[in-house]
């Protein structure tokens, strides 16, 4: 389960389950103009990537363990993870702004840095339109709108270029997995499922919350075309999804070899990278539509 919220919401937190609540600490500060951010902690990858992607990766002091892109993120000093950040080790950074998903750890993450006097940024990124709000909310408590805007614009020409390369095909009834044991999947309501809808397929699971976990029985029944396999790092062995495992070799996708590994963090990252990742999950439902386009 943890795994499976990880590569939902950081997509490895990307990174998780239950929101921070609005808290009035929660945007405050740094995005006044006349008071752009310069020491950054990012405890998400889709955050670090974002700051990268607009300009302002100068401005990154600390992240999270589990950033890891762009590669010269890796330079940058760890801070801990995103529920369990080192709060000595931030405040030793100096930040005048900290970021993040919003995630598990509830408001108490947003309250800890607030109380010392940090402005706190942590952004709801449950669905593409959310996600460029997260970008240009970074431009402008940076001061770097200009480059947000242009991260916007490259994020929506990919994500044009998707629809419009599987517009009119057949769509595809799918199942999208972020984790073996237990089945967590993709549920309605959140940008995994758009992301899908957007790459020519219909989701299969109509209830349940975001991110439901199903027994293999539900999954029989719900007898998806197609599986999308995206529990990247899982080793189950026999459990994985296969023709040998038992509940999936009786849905028609595993019996007709129809089952999608996806090894693609940026698939399911909620950052500037959303256009590729979209590209990558539209081309393994609808292979034929990027012939002779680049793959």
């Amino acid at each position: 389960m943890r795994r499976a919220r990880a590569v939902a919401r950081a997509f490895a937190l990307a990174l998780l389950g239950p929101l921070v609540a609005c808290h009035p600490s929660a945007d405050k500060g740094a995005g006044v103009p006349g008071a752009p951010a310069q020491r950054v902690v990012s405890l998400s990858p889709s955050t670090t990537e974002a700051l990268f992607a607009i300009g302002a990766g100068s401005a990154l002091v600390g992240r999270s363990r589990y950033c890891d892109y762009p590669p010269e993120a890796s330079t940058i000093p760890e801070v801990g993870g995103f529920v369990d950040p080192n709060l000595e080790a931030v405040l030793a950074l100096k930040p005048d702004l900290v970021t993040g998903a919003r995630g598990p750890g509830g408001p108490e993450v947003a309250e800890r840095f607030g109380a010392h006097g940090i402005a706190v940024y942590f952004p709801e990124t449950e669905s593409l339109s959310e996600i460029d709000a997260m970008v240009r909310g970074l431009g402008a408590r940076t001061d770097h709108v200009a480059g947000a805007e242009a991260a916007v614009a490259a994020m929506h020409a990919q994500e044009d270029a998707v629809k419009s390369a599987v517009a009119g095909r057949p769509r595809v009834r799918a199942l999208l997995v972020f984790g073996i044991a237990p089945v967590v999947v993709a549920g309605p309501g959140g940008f995994p499922e758009e992301m899908l809808e957007a790459a020519g397929a219909d989701n299969v699971v109509r209830e349940g919350g975001r991110y439901p976990t199903l027994g293999l029985e539900h999954v029989m029944t719900l007898d998806p075309d197609v599986v999308i396999d995206a529990a990247m790092g899982e080793g189950h062995g026999a459990s994985r999804i296969s023709a040998d495992a038992p509940g999936w070799r009786e849905t028609r996708a595993v019996r007709s070899g129809h089952v999608v590994t996806l090894a693609d963090e940026e698939v399911l990252r909620p950052g500037p990278r959303i256009g590729q990742g979209l590209r990558v999950l539209a081309r393994a439902l609808h292979p034929e539509a990027f012939e002779g386009h680049g793959g």
